[in-house]
């Protein structure tokens, strides 16, 4: 799906005119509903974040007296009004931000609509014997703060409000500034959603202007009962150290190992659809492949197919001057600048002109070179040839940094494919399938974009955020 050059203008001039630097349009004028930016109202927005979480906590007040059934009918608006306006998120996230594809984020949103649990995921448990009965029901933390990354902007906001509203609770974003005013528009569409259900607004809410300063006053405030970050190791880390209940999605290096038992041409197809799903953006997407020799040239050839474009060692060396620069203690880190975009692109920048079918850059690398060990979130996939399964397993494991965020493998041999999720350990392990399956795109399971390995959630639902509390009544209500 292409956008024209005019209707990127139309989604920027409608909403995101106040980064043009019009100062006078860029001021938001905060209204007893929100903020109004450039016209448009944007509900459960706030100029102060003090003031989006007093709001937040007097929402959640009135959430936590609501049924479970006043809880879906919301989320069954919120669910049509993100199938209804996904296109429109999409292309107000490329344009925002300039990483992805709008085909692959309206794909994003519309599963965040399908398959982001509900009230359905809160399971209580009971226990009777001699002694009467003990029930263990999950309830609310209260007031949630979440930080939200610039890759998945809008998906992670929308999936995490479903989440965490389900569970009774109320959220205030600290947005990216990055992808700013795609957040706001997700925080807008979820209280929109509560408008028109009839339940009580500001469930959801952000501030009209994120700093480092509005995030600290979320970490610290007395209100705010838990921490929920999707983002880079720095910010994760920060929350962690809050001394608050805390869930943190960090960062991964997903690895690739395909075995000479797999259907070659189908796992050649896999990986550069999973490499390339909004330009390598998710986390979960392959980042470098291990290929036993006896098939990686069947392997190489297959990927070509798919629409990868294969580069020389000369030519990746040179692609590195673009795509890396140096970062602390002199080590190798991303260009942002080159964070989601586009193959010919990148491509472009070393000379190379290739047209639109061209998806993946695709190259062969050693063990230690930049593009196998760092995580580029590009459309740009190193291949590594390995003599046996066993060292493909012990270089993966290494390349995964012990994240133990996603992997993947392309086997029929189930003792290998038992091997390497055994000694990777990862939250996700994705089989003979493109790396999206793992969040439920075309495989089963619930979708999110939260994943917490670090803190040991995996991929967060309603469940994720709310705390078991038990009940129990001594030699009673026990009928058997």
């Amino acid at each position: 799906m292409d956008i024209s050059n005019k209707e990127i203008e139309e989604i920027v001039r409608k909403v995101v005119a106040n980064m043009s630097g019009d100062e006078q349009d860029a001021q938001p004028a905060t209204v007893a509903t929100g903020v109004v930016i450039n016209g448009k109202t944007y509900h459960g927005v706030f100029n102060d974040m003090n003031e989006a979480i007093e709001a937040a906590y007097q929402a959640q007040r009135k959430l936590r007296d609501l049924s479970f059934e006043e809880r879906e009918k919301f989320i069954t608006v919120a669910r049509r009004l993100i199938m209804e306006e996904a296109e429109e998120m999409a292309k107000l996230g490329v344009s925002e931000t300039g990483m992805g594809r709008v085909e692959h984020k309206i794909l994003k949103h519309r599963y965040v609509a399908m398959k982001t649990p509900g009230t359905e995921d809160l399971v209580t448990e009971a226990i009777s014997g001699d002694k009467g009965l003990m029930l263990l029901e999950m309830a609310p933390y209260g007031v949630i703060g979440a930080m939200t990354p610039s890759t998945n902007p809008s998906e992670t906001v929308l999936c995490n409000s479903i989440g965490m509203i389900a569970g009774g609770n109320t959220v205030v974003f600290n947005p990216h500034p990055n992808a700013l005013m795609t957040s706001l528009y997700a925080v807008d569409l979820i209280n929109r959603a509560a408008i028109e259900a009839g339940l009580p607004q500001n469930m959801c809410c952000a501030v009209a202007k994120p700093t480092m300063e509005t995030s600290d006053i979320m970490v610290k405030h007395p209100y705010i009962k838990m921490l929920c970050c999707t983002g880079g190791p720095g910010v994760v880390k920060a929350m962690l150290s809050s001394g608050k209940k805390a869930i943190g999605a960090g960062a991964g290096n997903p690895p690739v190992i395909v075995d000479e038992t797999a259907d070659i041409a189908k796992a050649g197809k896999d990986i550069i659809d999973g490499c390339t799903f909004d330009n390598n953006l998710p986390c979960i997407a392959e980042k470098e492949v291990f290929a036993l020799e006896a098939i990686a040239d069947e392997l190489i050839h297959h990927m070509i197919q798919a629409g990868a474009y294969l580069i020389s060692r000369e030519q990746m060396l040179e692609l590195e001057k673009v795509v890396l620069v140096d970062g602390k203690n002199g080590k190798k880190t991303i260009n942002k600048k080159w964070v989601g975009r586009d193959a010919k692109l990148i491509l472009k920048q070393i000379g190379i002109n290739v047209g639109d079918e061209i998806r993946c850059v695709l190259c062969e690398a050693q063990e230690m070179d930049h593009f196998v060990q760092i995580e580029l979130m590009m459309p740009i996939l190193a291949v590594v040839r390995v003599p046996d399964v066993d060292t493909a397993i012990k270089m993966a494991v290494k390349a995964e940094h012990g994240n133990r965020h996603t992997a993947h493998m392309h086997s029929k041999n189930i003792d290998n494919l038992s091997k390497f999720a055994r000694e990777v350990e990862t939250t996700i392990f994705v089989k003979n399938a493109p790396s999206y399956a793992g969040i439920g795109v075309g495989g089963e399971g619930h979708c999110t974009f939260t994943i917490a390995g670090p803190t040991g959630e995996g991929l967060t639902s309603a469940r994720s955020f709310t705390r078991k509390r038990r009940c129990v009544m001594v030699d009673s209500f026990r009928i058997v």
